[in-house]
């Protein structure tokens, strides 16, 4: 009978202490931020073109903000200097394989997504939407996947094909281009 009264005041501690746990206030860390808050750092670019912003560039553009801006790194006409080269590479055989742009890249929005985020590496996004597109257009230029007179924008770089899109597994193929 004891034994029976202590699991019975065990049970009703436990469910006691949860109802109190479960309607405390939180510990109020942070802040609640709003959407505004947000959109600065909302600026993923998915294979399909979604969340490309407005803006076009033309390789003619690329190549002049190339050479104030990325030269001093990727080398002249991207073939390499202090940091990777951007042109050419053999089709991947083998994880040794090389892995530049045209060799290895899916998407020509990943490169978009990845210039805008990360380029130049002393000061990560401060280029314009406008660079960013001169600059995707330049590289794609150079590696012969776009002609040396394409516009680049929202609408038209989803649509340019690399070279490896068949090499990964996609994971979402109702939003690939």
């Amino acid at each position: 009978m004891y034994t029976r009264s202590l699991c019975g005041f065990a049970v009703t501690f436990a469910l006691a202490l949860s109802a109190m746990v479960a309607s405390a206030q939180s510990p109020n860390l942070g802040k609640p931020i709003s959407p505004a808050e947000i959109a600065p750092w909302d600026i993923n670019i998915l294979p399909d073109g979604t969340g490309l912003p407005p803006g076009s560039g033309t390789p003619a553009e690329g190549a002049r903000v190339y050479s104030a801006k990325c030269s001093v790194c990727h080398g002249q006409d991207g073939k390499g200097g202090t940091s990777t080269r951007l042109v050419g590479g053999e089709p991947i055989k083998n994880m040794e394989s090389e892995k530049t742009i045209a060799s290895f890249w899916p998407y020509a929005t990943t490169l978009f997504d990845y210039i805008r985020r990360a380029m130049p590496w002393r000061q990560p996004r401060s280029l314009t939407n406008e660079e960013v597109y001169a600059l995707t257009a330049y590289i794609l230029s150079l590696n012969k996947l776009i002609g040396e007179s394409e516009t680049i924008n929202a609408l038209t770089l989803p649509k340019v094909r690399m070279p490896n899109r068949d090499g990964f597994i996609v994971r979402f193929p109702d939003r690939t281009p």
